[in-house]
């Protein structure tokens, strides 16, 4: 089964932590210096936020899968439809360890598509450069 993935850069992580466990009644099951996730069933998301001097809005959105066949699947149907992709392998970021394929939609706003499958000790630093026009985009996360 497939999750939305949504990735908010914020200013202030600490009130962000507080607004966002009121708003799903839920804490996040990651807390780290820079970094908060929320794994959800109700609505089915993977809601992360990070304070990494990024604008503050959505930084980019995803979905994850829960297998390196059904990344492949998303991954190939984004290649089908003509769009440029960047897969990665072994990734390390948002303190986890995933596979991804990164594409721009047609407006620019990032799209990561992942299978994680371990975690981290670090943030990481993945770089999704995607070029659908002449214009790359960059940045880290998912998941």
């Amino acid at each position: 089964m497939k999750r939305m993935h949504v990735h908010v850069a914020v200013q202030d992580l600490a009130r962000s932590i507080g607004f966002y466990s009121t708003l799903f009644g839920a804490d996040p099951v990651v807390v780290k210096d820079d970094y908060a996730k929320w794994m959800l069933d109700d609505p089915r998301v993977n809601f992360a936020i990070s304070d990494r001097a990024r604008a503050p809005g959505v930084d980019h959105l995803g979905i994850q899968v829960q297998s390196a066949e059904e990344l492949a699947v998303l991954s190939a149907r984004l290649k089908a439809a003509g769009e440029v992709t960047r897969d990665q392998e072994a990734a390390t970021c948002c303190y986890a360890r995933s596979d991804k394929a990164w594409v721009n939609d047609p407006s620019g706003l990032r799209w990561e598509t992942f299978h994680t499958f371990g975690e981290a000790t670090s943030y990481g630093e993945d770089e999704p450069d995607v070029a659908p026009a002449a214009e790359a985009h960059s940045a880290c996360c998912a998941a």
